[in-house]
């Protein structure tokens, strides 16, 4: 029996291991170094290429972007975006923007006021007549604010995506608050979080407090978990049929 297991345990590192490899792998850099400093990602069967601004930290891709976006990629079947509205919390550089504008989403892309000329450089120039439909990027502070900028009775979301928006920064209320607004019956998030600290741990806690969730994703060897998660006033095959 603990052979048994063990060998169990064995090969769900190795697959492990080739997800995160397969992820990574997304990644490119350019050939030649031109004037302007970017980094390249493939997914749609696209070249995406990212501006990074170093001296802010919402403006740098982090690895939880490439493993949302690969998952929304791959799972098409259950997570169809196509003709979705959807909003992205803590957008960053951007990417999870753009590959789910590509998949057909209506998004809407937010992040806080010195993120967002970046953001909305990288956001036009992929996907700038690829789209069905064109990303909106609009500042957003979470907490009291989300409540006046996406009143319930107009902004009614079919997904909200987060990336890495859960680190040690003084304002992880203010987000639960902002997932607890948005998050209506018919609502799904998919987040992915690498965990640095205690702290996300906690975060997780009180998360599930408000929140059904289920994990889609565990990386050990990138510290990223991928979450489903949806109201816990609403059943998993209501959040099965939503998501079809």
């Amino acid at each position: 029996m603990e052979s048994q297991q063990s060998k169990t345990t064995e090969d769900s590192k190795t697959k492990e291991a080739e997800l995160a490899k397969t992820i990574m792998a997304r990644h490119f850099l350019p050939s030649l170094i031109g004037s302007e400093a970017w980094e390249g990602y493939v997914f749609s069967d696209l070249k995406i290429r990212i501006k990074e601004s170093t001296d802010l930290y919402g403006a740098v891709l982090w690895p939880s972007a490439m493993v949302l976006c690969h998952f929304l990629e791959t799972n098409q079947d259950k997570y169809n975006l196509t003709d979705k509205n959807v909003i992205e919390l803590g957008a960053g550089t951007g990417l999870v923007t753009i590959v789910s504008s590509l998949l057909g989403a209506k998004v809407t892309s937010t992040d806080l006021p010195d993120v967002l000329g970046n953001l909305r450089y990288n956001v036009q120039r992929n996907t700038k007549g690829r789209c069905k439909y064109v990303p909106v990027v609009t500042e957003l502070f979470w907490g009291k604010e989300v409540e006046q900028r996406f009143p319930r009775a107009t902004h009614c979301f079919d997904y909200i995506l987060a990336a890495d928006v859960v680190y040690s920064h003084p304002y992880l209320e203010e987000l639960m608050d902002t997932f607890d607004h948005l998050c209506q019956d018919n609502t799904q998030i998919l987040w992915a979080m690498r965990f640095r600290l205690d702290l996300e741990n906690s975060f997780v806690d009180r998360f599930q407090q408000r929140f059904h969730l289920e994990e889609l994703y565990d990386l050990p060897s990138l510290s990223i978990k991928l979450f489903w998660a949806w109201r816990k006033d609403t059943t998993t095959k209501d959040r099965g049929e939503a998501a079809a």
